[in-house]
């Protein structure tokens, strides 16, 4: 897999957990050392963790999607890219938890399963055009947690006038790839 490819498809998954972490510091007013890097973590590991079992699963159905594989993972990439652009648009669509602490408890696994979902979907299009996923997976992780920390410490000053347009982005560029994958399928 290309360089480029690699980091372009791990920021674009790490836009959610960027998004997200901008709008809980937000919500914290001004997230500790502690708070970040227990968020970062979180939204890192899953992000590491779901592109390995979505080319697990994909691996398993190999055989049985062989001759269309291509266009699952068009489809996907885009399904995904166009869901993260149409909750972009949702006004509200980040839940503002008051009081509590999102980055502890069950609050943390549920943000973490939501912003790595995209993930395992990458995992599986990885997958279906044999793309090997470690590497891949570390660096989607490494960029996550690092964007994860990125949004928790700038969230207060900047996660009102970028977040949306930041999940726009991770959008756009996974239909981008998607419709790469397809072009280089059907021209190659």
């Amino acid at each position: 897999m290309n360089t480029i490819v690699l980091f372009a498809i791990a920021f674009a998954l790490a836009m959610d957990a960027f998004a997200v972490s901008m709008a809980i510091a937000l919500s914290l007013k001004n997230p500790s050392h502690r708070q970040t890097l227990r968020l970062a973590f979180s939204f890192g590991l899953f992000q590491f963790m779901m592109p390995v079992i979505g080319w697990l699963a994909g691996r398993g159905l190999m055989s049985y999607i062989r001759g269309f594989d291509h266009w699952i993972a068009f489809a996907l990439l885009v399904f995904i890219g166009g869901k993260m652009i149409r909750e972009s648009a949702i006004v509200g669509h980040e839940d503002d938890e008051g009081e509590s602490d999102p980055t502890t408890g069950v609050s943390l696994l549920i943000l973490s399963i939501a912003t790595s979902i995209d993930a395992l979907a990458v995992g599986l299009s990885l997958s279906l055009i044999k793309v090997e996923i470690m590497l891949p997976s570390v660096v989607i992780g490494i960029v996550a947690f690092l964007m994860t920390a990125i949004g928790m410490r700038i969230g207060p000053l900047a996660g009102r006038l970028f977040g949306k347009r930041a999940e726009i982005a991770g959008g756009l560029i996974l239909v981008a790839i998607g419709v790469k994958i397809l072009l280089e399928h059907l021209c190659g």
